[in-house]
This record gives C-alpha cells, structure tokens and sequence, in this order.
C-alpha cells in the first residue's frame, strides 16, 4: 500500500470511529435516526455528486443506476444491525468486533475468490490487525444482562454486512471504475428512499427523535461520508484485502474513547490491542 493511500485510509479511520461515537449517544428511536442522518447526508451530498457527474458529462451506466441501489441495501442492513447493537450492547465490544469481522471476511474473499495478491506481508499484517481487534474485544463471557454475547452477537453480524458492502463497493470503484463522490452519492440517497416508508410504522416517536437526535445526526452525515469516500477513492487502485484490515485502525480511537466517554472496561486491554494494531498496520504498509 502507498504512503498516500494509507494516509486517506487512516484518516478515514479517524472519522469513522469519531462516527460511532456520536451514534452512541442517540436519544430516541434507532430507525428514525438511521434515516434522519442518511437524509441529511443525501441533502448535503447529493449535490455535489450531481455537480461531479455534469462536469464528467453525465456518463450514465447501468453500474451507475444498479450499484448505488445494491450497495444501499447492504448499507441499510448494516446500519440497523449496527444501531440495535449500540442500543443492547457495549460500544466496547460491539464496535471492535464488527470491525474486526468484516476486514476477516474481506480478505478471505479477496484473496480466495477475488484473486488478488496483495503479498506475504500485508496477509500477515491484515491478520495482526485483527488479532488486535480481538485483544480489544476480549470480555467476560456474559454480565449480569448478558450483555457481552449480545455484543458479540450484534458485532459479528455487523461485520458480514461490513464484507458485504465493502467487496461490492470495491467491485464498484475498482472493476466497474465508477467515480467514488457520485456513487456514494446516490448510494445515501438510496438509503434515504428505501428507509421513509417505514417511517409512517413510527410517527410517534419521529419528532422527539430528529429534534434530540439531530446534532449526532448532523455529525455522522458529514463525517460517515468523508470516510467512506476516502477508502472508496483508495480501492481504486488498492486491493479490498489491504484496504479493509487498514481502516480498522479506527478502532484505537473508538475503543479508547469508549473507555473515556463511557466508562467502559479495560484499558490496558485496550491500549495493548491497539498497540497490535499498529503493529498490523505498519507491516501493511511495508508492502
């Protein structure tokens, strides 16, 4: 991996897991919130999108109309596994163990289906990274509510939707070389359509939820985006089975702010895990 392109994948890194942390804190019900901050993405995003498309001609394809839509699915899945996680669980645990699930699955598909061949190296260095994931979400087994194997749970199927949407969105930008703005673009916007017809099911809680929620809704529509174009704009020329281990450096910065924020437990597993981490990513990027 190139200097620059770890660069931006750390960077993306930052924003991700700074992401999480004010999808901690939402006041109301998890579905509106989902919707609310893929809506403002969408206002906020869209634009510049289209901007970008009329300035390249408008070069429609049917990966353009059909890849933003499947990768919406994919992301909608993903965010409601994700928030119910973050609503019965410890971030602590949610939140490393989907990250360190879904870069797994990525590089084993990467390298056995996808054939690439990102070298010894960087193989071995995804792996520390997700070892180091694991020393991070080390937990007692359960707690009183049972809260650690509902982590456990609600991360590990995060993590297959985070393969999913990761190796299709690297088919994408890589394979199918669609522009990362406009795709991401028209992928929030997507999600944005798919989720308000279920919004009339929740009425009720609808106003409570935007009018508490939108600070946090207003933080993950600008930084989730700024995030995931920045690794979509890496894949273009960097395989998924490097790009996906790399981003989860993110969880140095979640896990110890979630030690910070929310009192959880572990620090010195934390910062050993990060150190593993680090360790993981610097052999990635000696390739």
């Amino acid at each position: 991996m190139s200097g620059h392109a770890l660069i931006l994948v750390l960077v993306a890194a930052l924003c991700h897991a700074l992401w999480n942390i004010a999808a901690k804190y939402v006041d109301g019900d998890r579905f509106v919130f989902v919707w609310s901050y893929e809506f403002l993405s969408t206002v906020l995003w869209l634009p510049v999108g289209l901007v970008v498309l009329a300035r390249e001609g408008w070069p429609m394809s049917w990966g353009l109309l059909v890849g933003p839509l499947v990768s919406a699915v994919l992301h909608i899945a993903y965010s409601l596994t994700l928030q119910t996680g973050y609503d019965r669980a410890a971030l602590g645990v949610v939140y490393p163990v989907a990250r360190g699930t879904g870069p797994l699955l990525s590089m084993i598909v990467g390298i056995l289906v996808l054939q690439e061949r990102p070298g010894w190296h960087a193989v071995i260095g995804g792996l520390v990274v997700i070892a180091g994931v694991a020393v991070v979400a080390t937990h007692r087994v359960a707690d009183s509510r049972g809260l650690s194997r509902e982590g456990l749970a609600y991360g590990a199927a995060t993590g297959f939707w985070i393969a999913g949407y990761t190796l299709w969105d690297s088919h994408a930008v890589g394979e199918l070389s669609l522009n990362p703005l406009p795709y991401f673009a028209l992928t929030v916007m997507w999600q944005a359509v798919l989720l308000a017809p279920a919004l009339v099911t929740r009425r009720a809680a609808f106003r409570s939820t935007v009018r508490r929620s939108w600070r946090p809704s207003l933080a993950i529509a600008v930084l989730s985006p700024v995030a995931y174009i920045l690794v979509l704009e890496v894949m273009q020329t960097t395989p998924v089975s490097l790009v996906a281990p790399a981003r989860e450096s993110s969880i140095i910065v979640g896990s110890l702010l979630a030690w910070w924020l929310f009192r959880e437990p572990g620090p010195v597993r934390k910062v050993a895990g990060s150190i593993v981490v680090i360790a993981g990513i610097t052999l990635i990027a000696w390739t």
